[in-house]
């Protein structure tokens, strides 16, 4: 039996995009709930976005996933964008809507959350010490916020890049946000009970993170949302020192759900099944 979304078919962009995903993870629900739709990756240079973005949508497609580096550019181009999506400054989500306008969602955010609230619980008066300020840094600041983050560190390698998206997301945060330049490392970790990468150092093909990790409390969680490795150099690191560690497959599985429903029209579940699926192809690539 085919059920909604028969004949449908969505993309993920990116540059480069070999190492996505997105296409098994949408595929496993797709056999599952036996609808006749696709997924299919799309590797899209910066300069060529608005363009492929626009003849996407002529031809015919539900809309896009976006990942790296085209974030920003996707919320730009958008007729409308959701709240998440406006207070993130980014989209990793574009729906295109039958009367022709695109509209920018930002599910990065609830992604994050949702691995969160599943693996490490309330973040209430805790500490973060947040890696990066892109536009994946920001769907997490509010993701951590969300969870109830006391106060959050934002560490980049250019401090003025966290001061400035500490001062723009303030006003929408209760979270105590405290920017800073990789120098302030080791006295934002000496309090934090949880490390966010949110930065694509490590993923395939970059170079890892150089940190030093003995800065950290023992008892602090380390969560990178990079998952490809699965188990990347930071990770490995912190396991190898006692720390609790949380990969990047949770945000991964949870931020696609939303995805999924709105390109196919049918809530997704995730499971272990689906979790054991992706790792078997993370194993094969």
């Amino acid at each position: 039996m085919t059920l909604t979304g028969a004949g449908k078919i969505a993309g993920v962009v990116g540059w480069p995009i070999a190492h996505s995903l997105s296409p098994v993870l949408h595929g496993y629900w797709l056999d599952e709930m036996k609808i006749d739709g696709a997924l299919v990756p799309l590797a899209v240079r910066r300069e060529d976005f608005a363009r492929v973005i626009l003849a996407l949508r002529r031809a015919g497609f539900s809309g896009v996933n976006v990942t790296v580096p085209h974030k920003e550019a996707a919320f730009a181009l958008a007729d409308f964008c959701e709240a998440t999506a406006i207070a993130a400054g980014a989209a990793n989500l574009l729906i295109f809507h039958d009367d022709g306008r695109i509209e920018a969602r930002n599910t990065d955010t609830m992604g994050l959350a949702g691995s969160l609230a599943e693996a490490f619980g309330t973040l209430q008066d805790r500490t973060v010490v947040l890696l990066g300020a892109g536009g994946t840094a920001r769907a997490a600041i509010l993701a951590l916020n969300s969870l109830g983050a006391a106060k959050i560190h934002i560490l980049n390698r250019h401090a003025d890049k966290a001061a400035l998206l500490a001062a723009a997301l303030q006003p929408l945060v209760k979270s105590a946000l405290a920017p800073g330049g990789n120098e302030d490392w080791r006295s934002a970790a000496a309090a934090a009970d949880l490390l966010v990468n949110a930065t694509s150092a490590g993923m395939k093909g970059n170079a890892p993170l150089s940190l030093d990790l003995g800065a950290l409390r023992d008892a602090a969680t380390v969560l990178d949302i990079v998952y490809n490795p699965l188990e990347t150099e930071l990770l490995k690191q912190a396991k190898a020192r006692g720390h609790a560690v949380i990969d990047g497959l949770g945000m991964l599985m949870h931020q696609a759900a939303p995805s999924f429903e709105a390109f196919f029209g049918i809530k997704p579940k995730v499971t272990p099944g689906l979790r054991a699926r992706l790792i078997q192809a993370l194993h094969h690539a």
